[in-house]
């Protein structure tokens, strides 16, 4: 399958966000959920929440390409995404 975009995970404020979004940039990108950061302290429950996004941009995928997506390994976002507190 060819590059179909990734999901772009990002601290926002208090939330933890989940993006689909096309391979290097965030123009366009569509959030798929949210949960707030005190949920995601303990790695069970942060790895739990990227499972679950994995699987909705998974099943949004196979709707729209007919494939599911194979996950790379995470990576972290290119210096000018990053998230940027004041």
């Amino acid at each position: 399958m060819d590059d179909i975009g990734r999901l772009a995970m990002r601290e926002e404020g208090e939330f933890w966000v989940a993006y689909y979004a096309q391979t290097g940039t965030m123009e366009g990108a569509i959030m798929l959920g949210t949960i707030r950061m005190r949920f995601v302290q303990d790695e069970s429950h942060k790895t739990a929440f990227l499972g679950l996004m994995r699987e909705a941009m998974g099943d949004m995928l196979k709707e729209i390409v007919g494939e599911r997506p194979i996950w790379n390994p995470p990576a972290p976002a290119p210096e000018h995404e990053r998230t940027r507190e004041a």
